[in-house]
Order: structure tokens, then sequence, then C-alpha cells
């Protein structure tokens, strides 16, 4: 079992202990290098909806901590957290989940997952539910980093200060026409000027 640290809420794990020094120099220095709110999918002009539905989890509360199960394998379970969510309008035809780290050091926030292919009719994915390929059918995962698939928790670098992780979720008018591997970009293109409602979740994580 993992020790818990009295201010950041746990203790590195030994794999990490060796390259800490090195990593939190990085992360100091790069302290005031973020993405920004304003690189989210949040923030896209072609993406902008009411916000009439709304998303939840079991796991934490809106701007609070991601548990330890839910972060990224060095830290945790790498275990998606459970959502819910209430009905979103009768015209929506699909549902879209974008998870992204906004405080990520660059030009562009890191994405933690990227799901299309959700139901409407669905009131929300179980814990573990966006690990690929996906128990429930029809979700689709896009590539990201490395073609990574499926859910990657939260692993900021220490002592870069708090981050942000936005839980999007965009219901669209029309099915995504995407191939089998498909990127971020492929998928937000794809839904411009579609959105019909959205609704968001964020969680927080720092590493002192």
């Amino acid at each position: 079992m993992r020790q818990f640290h009295h201010r950041c809420g746990w203790s590195r794990p030994p794999l990490l202990i060796g390259a800490t020094p090195m990593l939190s120099l990085l992360g100091r220095a790069l302290r005031n290098r973020r993405a920004g709110q304003r690189a989210l999918a949040w923030a896209r002009p072609g993406l902008q909806a009411p916000e009439i539905f709304s998303v939840t989890s079991s796991a934490f509360e809106h701007e609070a901590q991601i548990p330890e199960a839910h972060r990224g394998r060095l830290l945790g379970d790498n275990i998606s957290p459970a959502l819910a969510w209430t009905p979103p309008p009768a015209v929506a035809v699909e549902l879209i989940l974008v998870v992204q780290d906004a405080d990520a050091p660059g030009a562009s926030p890191a994405t933690h997952a990227l799901t299309i292919g959700i139901d409407p009719a669905l009131s929300g994915i179980p814990e573990n539910g966006l690990s690929h390929p996906s128990p429930i059918p029809g979700l689709r995962h896009g590539r990201g980093p490395f073609g990574r698939r499926g859910w990657a928790g939260p692993l900021p670098l220490p002592s870069h200060g708090p981050h942000t992780y936005a839980f999007q979720l965009f219901a669209v008018d029309r099915r995504l026409d995407l191939p089998e591997s498909f990127t971020l970009e492929a998928a937000l293109n794809a839904m411009e000027n579609r959105v019909v409602a959205r609704a968001r979740l964020d969680g927080t994580f720092e590493i002192r």
C-alpha cells in the first residue's frame, strides 16, 4: 500500500524516487509554462454550445483532487473514474468525451482520454469503462501519444504546481465518421458546428 504524504496526498513510489530531483528541477523551471484553458477543446469556437446537461463522478467532486486509483500507472492504478450525466437534448445522436490537462507544460494540453461513439441513451460510464478495448459496446478510443488508446491517468511533473483535468462531454447531432485509428484533431474537426450541448467536470492533482 502506498504511504500518504501530509501535503500532497501521497509519497513517491520507488520507481520515481531516483528520477525525482531531476524531474522536480524541470517542473520548477517550467512552472509558469502551461497550455492554458484557452487551448482546451472547450474553448474551440466551433464547439461552443449551451451547458444544459451535467456530468459528475462518484470518485471526486468538481474541482477536487482525483483519487489515487485513477492516476497514472507510476502513481496509481490507472483506472478511469466512473462518470454519470443528466440526459442530453433529444436531438443528440452521439456523445464524445475529451479529457485534457490544461496545465501541461507545452503549447497544447495533454490528452488523457478521447472517446467517441457514446450512446446518448446511456446515463454514464462505469469505473474502468474507458479502458482499451472498452467493455462498453460502441465506444471507440482515439490515438494518443505513442499510439496509446484509452484512459491515461494524471501523471504531472513534480514541483510544477496544480494541474486541472477537464472532463469535457459534448453532445453532437450526427455520428462522427472517423477511421478506426483517429486523432484528437480529426475528432474535433468532425465535431465542428455539430455540438448541441456540452457538460464539464474538473478534477485536480499536484505532485509537490
